[in-house]
């Protein structure tokens, strides 16, 4: 199963304009959020807040509806968001924590969620949504593709970064230059190129733009718990959604993309273990 367990599968964005103004794609993570803050299913959450000027994104701890619309939009650096973990419980002094992660960082959130030494923090997660990831890239990396690339005289010129329609998208001026995704391989973090999971099988919920229409993102319920949020927020109003397309550019892309990632990524696995290399213990 390409895709992972799944309970649902929705095209979705979110109907504030506050969020979809600031948001990548349909503002799902953010709407989410916002709907458990102000509903009290959660205290506070951790996420990649907002890069500094170098485009380095920070984790941050935020137990606002403002302050996650200040963090919203997609960062292509990884952030090392569950650092912010022990802050969220004992500065913050948090019982119920949200968080948005990648794939990999999801994995080893529930690996804490089962090792007891690790559950004076973990047993105080309560909702965690994942972000669809194929791969991510060093700073030196993005700076390499604004320069070189694209022409910028640096990756701080830019003023958003997105991934689409085949393409790495840097903005800047209001104009976007965009570089073919197949150029940027080779760029990215050495252990991109072992992880199997495409779109946070391990979430209670995972989102990305992928098999959805412009401004729509693609959502997966996966759990009880993420089921309950995401179906109590389109309730609420906060989130509409569509019945995702069974067409060639819809579900059956993600699931292509998906099984793409395992593929490629699992023959890499093979030839790293044939050199006695190590490699991480699957959940």
């Amino acid at each position: 199963m390409p895709l992972g367990t799944y309970k649902e599968a929705l095209s979705a964005r979110a109907t504030d304009s506050k969020i979809t103004d600031v948001s990548q794609d349909g503002g799902i993570v953010s709407a989410l959020l916002c709907y458990a803050l102000d509903e009290g299913l959660i205290e506070g959450a951790v996420v990649a807040g907002t890069p500094d000027e170098d485009w380095r994104p920070i984790p941050t701890v935020v137990t606002s509806a403002d302050e996650v619309i200040a963090a919203a939009g997609t960062k292509y650096s990884m952030s090392p968001t569950l650092s912010a973990l022990k802050e969220a419980t004992r500065q913050y002094g948090l019982e119920k924590v949200g968080v948005v992660a990648t794939p990999c960082q999801i994995q080893g959130l529930r690996k804490a969620q089962a090792y007891p030494f690790a559950r004076f923090v973990s047993e105080k997660i309560k909702l965690i949504i994942g972000i669809y990831c194929m791969e991510n890239f060093p700073m030196a990396s993005l700076d390499t593709f604004a320069v070189s690339k694209l022409g910028f005289d640096s990756l701080t010129d830019a003023t958003k970064m997105d991934i689409g329609k085949g393409k790495f998208w840097l903005t800047k001026d209001g104009e976007d230059s965009g570089l073919a995704i197949k150029e940027t391989h080779g760029y990215e973090q050495a252990g991109c190129n072992i992880c199997m999971d495409y779109v946070a099988e391990w979430s209670d919920v995972s989102t990305g733009s992928v098999g959805s229409p412009d401004g729509w993102s693609t959502v997966l319920t996966r759990t009880d718990v993420g089921e309950s949020v995401f179906k109590a927020a389109v309730d609420a109003g906060l989130i509409e959604t569509k019945p995702v397309s069974d067409e060639k550019f819809g579900l059956p892309m993600l699931e292509k993309l998906a099984k793409q990632k395992k593929d490629k990524n699992g023959k890499e696995r093979e030839r790293r273990a044939k050199l006695g290399l190590p490699l991480p213990v699957e959940y």
